[in-house]
């Protein structure tokens, strides 16, 4: 809104109102304004809800200090719904394609995770939502998201290719081959580890011939569905530990945002030999107040936590990051950098597969964990809850490394 207002401004020539058109300027403002929003609404979110008596439903699991966290007021994720919306609305240009649709992924899950907590909180129902609406909800933002980047016009991307036959030599006599800028619209991402590297995902179809091209938005579909399902639920069960998902989310949202400004920095883009998408460097004053609300949450968040996130925060943020990434054609590189969170997952998956599997063998099922996801066993092994969660952040730290040094290991 305030982008608009400096549009107003600088047509009568008002003073000072010139460093709104900088990206950097806005992103700050973003991250400052989430970040005291979120610390300044926290205190008084969190009363609102011991007033209501929404605490945290706990089960017997066994773990020392487990019943420390009773009643604990959860829904807290609403603290960093509103201190993302709010700056974004105020700094963020909003006729912008790619901001609209993460605007529209904040609410969506949002709303999810909220009628989850709400069901389990006021309903007494420890299941909460039912597994399938979730995934109905996670399907049908997965399919908007895909169907805009598809077919919205303003979704492009601008990549070099090489000029068959054609060289170029530079001032110290080198001779490379001369490259050409091709603006593509098709559903292409960036593959790590490799030059030139773009994958079509309508080439993952290509066996269908001149159909292929209609079909593509079907394969791209499917492929940011699964990747926001997986990275929601991931971080859904990464939440377990006071701080934990709260801060794996904000390392991975940094790194997001450097990927951001330099796939919507054309020099940068192309120095880097990654895609150049014009205009979604506007995400990055999204991910600033991410990024910023994340952190204001960690206050009251950190061990020991006031206020929980529950599903309406831990939904949220895992959705956030899916679709961020597949907006800046990274989502190939999720593995790497939201390893924290496929690891969770995975070990949720081979516990119960692995359990499953020797009841029905041996008629006694066994487990390869003490307890599912990871971080509950190293809680049962006998880890401090601190300790656990520092170390996962220091984790998440090198994956986020690791995932930066990609734009130069080709």
């Amino acid at each position: 809104m305030l982008f608009y207002l400096y549009e107003y401004l600088q047509s009568i020539n008002f003073p000072g109102v010139g460093m709104f058109q900088y990206i950097t300027f806005r992103s700050g403002m973003a991250v400052i304004f989430s970040l005291l929003m979120a610390t300044f609404i926290g205190k008084r979110v969190i009363k609102m809800l011991q007033k209501q008596q929404i605490g945290e439903v706990v089960r017997d699991l066994g773990l020392e200090g487990q019943y420390q966290k009773k009643g604990t007021p959860t829904m807290g994720g609403l603290i960093i719904i509103v201190s993302i919306l709010v700056p974004v609305l105020l700094f963020g240009r909003l006729n912008n394609v790619y901001v609209i649709l993460m605007l529209v992924t904040t609410v969506w899950l949002g709303i999810i995770g909220f009628l989850d907590d709400y069901i389990k909180v006021f309903k007494k129902n420890k299941e909460g939502l039912a597994g399938r609406f979730k995934i109905i909800g996670q399907v049908g933002l997965g399919i908007i998201v895909a169907l805009t980047l598809y077919f919205n016009d303003d979704v492009v991307a601008r990549i070099k290719t090489p000029v068959p036959d054609q060289y170029v030599e530079a001032a110290d006599g080198a001779v490379t081959q001369a490259m050409a800028v091709e603006t593509i619209k098709a559903p292409v991402t960036n593959v790590p580890f490799f030059k030139n590297n773009r994958i079509d995902y309508t080439s993952l179809v290509g066996f269908l011939g001149d159909k292929a091209a209609s079909w593509g938005w079907l394969v791209f579909a499917l492929v940011v569905i699964f990747i926001i399902t997986a990275v929601s639920n991931g971080a859904n069960m990464t939440d377990g530990l006071d701080g934990l998902a709260t801060g794996v989310s904000s390392i991975i949202g940094v790194t997001l945002g450097i990927f951001a400004y330099l796939s919507g920095h054309a020099i940068y883009a192309d120095y880097l030999n990654i895609m150049f998408i014009p205009h979604s460097q506007e995400l990055v004053v999204f991910m600033s107040a991410f990024i910023g609300a994340g952190i204001g949450f960690l206050w009251y968040n950190s061990f020991p936590a006031q206020v929980f996130m529950g599903d309406t925060g831990s939904l949220t943020l895992g959705g956030i990051i899916a679709v961020f990434a597949i907006l800046v054609r990274i989502e190939l590189l999720i593995p790497i950098l939201c390893g924290v969170f496929l690891v969770e997952n995975v070990s949720v998956m081979i516990q119960v597969g692995w359990f499953k599997y020797t009841k029905r063998r041996y008629g006694e099922g066994r487990r390869v964990f003490k307890m599912a996801p990871l971080h509950h066993h190293y809680q049962m092994k006998g880890y401090t809850e601190s300790k656990i969660v520092t170390r996962f952040w220091i984790v998440s730290i090198i994956l986020a490394v690791l995932t930066i040094v990609t734009l130069k290991i080709r």
